[in-house]
């Protein structure tokens, strides 16, 4: 156990968790426990039975998130179950509060059943304004989030969509110091779970938003087995690498993270510790940017990417420079979200969040190729575009 794990835990002890439930308004009078309880609360709940969208306005509601979890994928913990996740959910709710104003709580489901959880969310929905999914494995997260869709509220899953967004936002600053187009850009992914799968699927469809983006185009992701094809037998048993299969490797390839890390312009981990080496990096495009972000240890470690050549090199780590950071999305796109009153996350505030993050480096540069994670100015930032986004344009795709 490292020395911030012992801290922490003394830290969480002495606190008693991150968070606390607290009143707006102190109840020191007769009368306001009459207007916050009984009998003046009856007119509010008549209220809001005769037109459900009051409760936006005479509730919590209009600025209240659930952060639901499985504890099927916590952190790099794996699925340590849902008691064990609360201090990351707890974690997170304080970020949104402090970022972004949000009040969140978690949600900690004893249930891996794809059903049993769609159920539970659409049964908790009356009081929330969004749903945060969170640290839930694939294939369900994708199962989970697809079921969701139509629930009347803006439903993300952090582990797909945030890590893709601060992944495009780095990529977009880290081409630009390298003097390459994205378009131009042959990109090697390697994890082909929830973070892999969103950041392939947003790489290769920026075309489609309004402000008409140029898509990377050549995209080859791998997994524990190699570079996923369409002819590999266990891909063309799993629908969702299948799926991945048909929208990558446009030159079907095939072979080893190695091979497939051969003549590449950006290698992106979302994966497991130590299985990139200096020789991959040295095969590697001119100017290579490399991030990757496993954590708690990542695919290669800084100084080693760094000694093989790597221009820019980023990861999820706080002791680095460089750190791509899902704080530095999800507080502001749910901010947008919510201020917006969207009833679902739009491609197009995806992306408008994505170019926000990376138009807020104050001093681009290879040390620094995203915001502070403690500039709190960020997350309004982008809540402005992602808000604007959803009200220029409604409609999912």
């Amino acid at each position: 156990m490292s020395n911030f794990e012992e801290e922490s835990i003394s830290f969480h002890r002495l606190h008693g968790g991150k968070l606390n439930v607290e009143p707006k308004f102190k109840v020191d009078s007769t009368h306001k426990l009459s207007l916050a309880y009984t009998p003046g609360v009856a007119g509010v709940c008549t209220a809001i039975a005769k037109d459900p969208k009051l409760a936006y306005e005479l509730t919590i509601k209009k600025n209240t998130v659930a952060i639901v979890t499985d504890g099927s994928a916590v952190l790099g913990l794996g699925n340590i179950g849902a008691t064990a996740a609360i201090p990351v959910m707890e974690g997170k709710a304080l970020l949104f509060k402090e970022y972004a104003g949000i009040d969140a709580f978690p949600i900690c489901i004893e249930s891996q059943n794809t059903d049993e959880i769609v159920n539970i969310i659409k049964n908790i929905k009356p009081i929330f304004a969004g749903i945060n999914l969170e640290d839930i494995a694939a294939p369900r997260c994708f199962d989970v989030e697809n079921a969701l869709y139509d629930i009347g509220i803006p439903v993300f899953h952090d582990d797909q969509h945030g890590t893709a967004i601060v992944t495009l936002a780095a990529l977009i600053n880290s081409a630009k110091l390298a003097n390459k187009s994205l378009e131009d850009l042959k990109v090697v992914i390697n994890g082909a779970g929830a973070a892999g799968s969103a950041i392939s699927k947003l790489l290769l469809s920026m075309n489609f938003s309004n402000e008409n983006k140029k898509s990377v185009k050549d995209i080859v992701i791998c997994d524990s087995k190699g570079i996923i094809h369409e002819s590999r037998p266990d891909v063309i048993q799993n629908p969702s690498k299948l799926d991945l299969a048909n929208k990558t490797n446009r030159n079907n390839v095939k072979g080893t993270l190695s091979d497939a890390m051969s003549n590449a312009d950006v290698f992106i981990g979302v994966s497991i510790a130590n299985v990139v080496t200096k020789e991959m990096i040295q095969k590697m495009n001119k100017n290579p940017i490399v991030l990757p972000m496993a954590n708690p240890i990542p695919e290669i470690m800084p100084d080693l990417a760094k000694e093989a050549g790597a221009f820019i090199v980023g990861t999820g780590r706080s002791d680095f420079e460089n750190q791509v950071n899902n704080v530095l999305a999800f507080p502001g796109i749910f901010r947008g979200a919510l201020d917006a009153k969207a009833t679902y996350f739009t491609h197009d505030m995806i992306i408008a969040a994505a170019f926000s993050l990376a138009n807020s480096v104050k001093d681009l540069n290879v040390h620094n190729i995203l915001p502070d994670v403690l500039d709190k100015s960020v997350p309004l930032i982008i809540a402005e575009k992602v808000k604007s986004a959803y009200l220029k344009n409604p409609n999912r795709v």
